[in-house]
């Protein structure tokens, strides 16, 4: 589903550790890092797409999470004009996405990627809280800045 201005609905995770870290997916196909996301269905609420996305990519259920908040409103970007899809109606330009801020309540063990046939990610590492914003890819750069800013102040409750 895109929207009428190109924007394909979407949930992102960050995922947060006992120590206020990050977790930092490695994708199974190239070398690109970055929090779990993936798209909101049209029969599913935005919480509902996080928790399905955050099972299929991660391999986390709602039990092994506390939610500790989501950004208020969409947070866009705009893919660079290669990744553009020209065959849908409208143009598919890119993502507005809700952030969630989760904090994993289980010990990591519990991390599976293989929940699907095909795995999004393949490893995994923790990293501080603001590394994401400098090292995903340079178009993802401001909306996870925007998001972290947004939930930053979350951590202090946990």
């Amino acid at each position: 589903m895109v929207d009428r201005d190109g924007f394909r609905p979407n949930v992102g995770i960050i995922l947060l550790d006992d120590n206020g870290q990050v977790f930092w997916a490695k994708r199974t196909r190239g070398n690109g890092w970055q929090f779990p996301q993936g798209g909101i269905n049209n029969d599913e609420s935005a919480e509902e797409a996080m928790f399905r996305e955050l099972y299929e990519e991660v391999g986390l259920r709602p039990q092994h999470v506390d939610v500790l908040g989501c950004t208020p409103g969409w947070l866009k970007y705009e893919l660079p004009k290669k990744f553009h899809k020209r065959d849908s109606d409208p143009l598919f330009v890119g993502q507005k996405q809700v952030y969630y801020l989760l904090k994993l309540i289980e010990h990591e063990s519990v991390v599976d990627f293989n929940k699907t046939d095909s795995p999004e990610f393949e490893s995994y590492r923790w990293v501080d809280f603001w590394y994401p914003a400098h090292n995903v890819i340079h178009f993802k750069r401001p909306v996870y800045k925007r998001a972290l800013k947004h939930l930053e102040f979350l951590i202090d409750a946990v």
